[in-house]
């Protein structure tokens, strides 16, 4: 082969194919990877969003209030150190509030109120990699999940908890139903709430790319790839719609009619698919991880109906 022609296949080698999984990393490693102890801290993940910016500050208010109630509290799983707060309220039955990507436990502090209502105890929690907690890498809940049982063993074994259920938003949600499905969990986790709740990872990220009006392809592949290289984790082929089947706890589905990212029409999938015991409620208004704000009153209602009912 010519000489000229090696140097045109090293040329596009070198400038035009080995751009690609470099810019993949870099998006995966945006994304989903701490790669300072500044990242994914504990402060408002979006501050210059007002509506965003509202549910932070009304959350940290709610803390404000009700810190005389507060204990701070940690676990170990997977080796790393887990931190989290909780608000003993005197009863018997606890939420663990489980965030999405970015989100401490600080973000936790919103969705508490009706579990206050209620009459639970709250244990809000920095996820793996975020906050005060240890970790670097995000699997989607596929590790995670494991982080929610042992926060299960503190809540029952040292708090002497009887029944404890969770509330999810976003990934939250999914890292909560992995951990209900799984074949050790105890029978002392009673059932969960999901709000934002997505078919897989996958389908939830093209949604994200569509929204920019950014090309799905070449970005998709390689997230999926370095996801599954570094944390084993298959977003692709598992995730909500694949293991909804598993579930034998009742579960709330809440959704608003606008979200992009998690389409209506794919949360009726995974609601479709569901066999346990369950309920799903459509709000009108809100984007992704934003039914609340529209719609405080009702949301409320709808998650201390829920649990009333089922007598927890």
């Amino acid at each position: 082969m010519p000489f000229w022609i090696w140097i045109i296949i090293i040329a596009v080698i070198v400038f035009g194919v080995l751009p690609l999984p470099i810019l993949g990393f870099y998006l995966y490693s945006v994304l989903l990877v701490r790669t300072s102890k500044k990242k994914w801290g504990r402060e408002c993940s979006i501050p210059d969003d007002e509506e965003y910016k509202r549910m932070f500050d009304i959350g940290i208010a709610w803390d404000k209030e009700y810190a005389s109630y507060k204990t701070p509290v940690e676990v170990v799983s997977d080796g790393f150190k887990l931190v989290g707060e909780y608000f003993d309220f005197g009863s018997d039955t606890s939420v663990i509030i489980i965030a999405g990507r970015m989100e401490s436990l600080l973000y936790s502090y919103y969705f508490a109120e009706p579990y206050r209502r209620l009459g639970y105890n709250i244990l809000v929690i920095d996820n793996r990699a975020h906050g005060l907690s240890e970790g670097r890498f995000l699997s989607l809940g596929f590790n995670e999940y494991r982080d929610i049982l042992r926060w299960g063993e503190l809540l029952h074994d040292r708090f002497r908890q009887k029944s404890i259920v969770i509330h999810g938003i976003c990934i939250g949600s999914s890292v909560g139903l992995f951990a209900l499905c799984a074949p050790e969990c105890p029978d002392y986790f009673r059932g969960m709430v999901a709000e934002g709740m997505y078919t897989t990872f996958h389908d939830s990220f093209v949604n994200h790319l569509i929204d920019g009006n950014h090309s799905k392809e070449p970005a998709t592949f390689f997230v999926m790839h370095y996801i599954r290289l570094f944390t084993g984790a298959d977003v692709v082929h598992d995730g909500p719609l694949y293991r909804i089947d598993k579930l034998k706890k009742p579960i709330l589905f809440i959704h608003s009619k606008e979200d992009v990212f998690s389409l209506p029409e794919e949360v009726q999938r995974v609601y479709d698919r569901c066999q346990s015991e369950k309920k799903l409620v459509w709000f009108d208004k809100g984007a992704h991880s934003r039914v609340r704000v529209n719609a405080p009153e009702r949301y409320d209602e709808t998650v201390i109906d829920f649990f009333t009912d089922l007598d927890i």
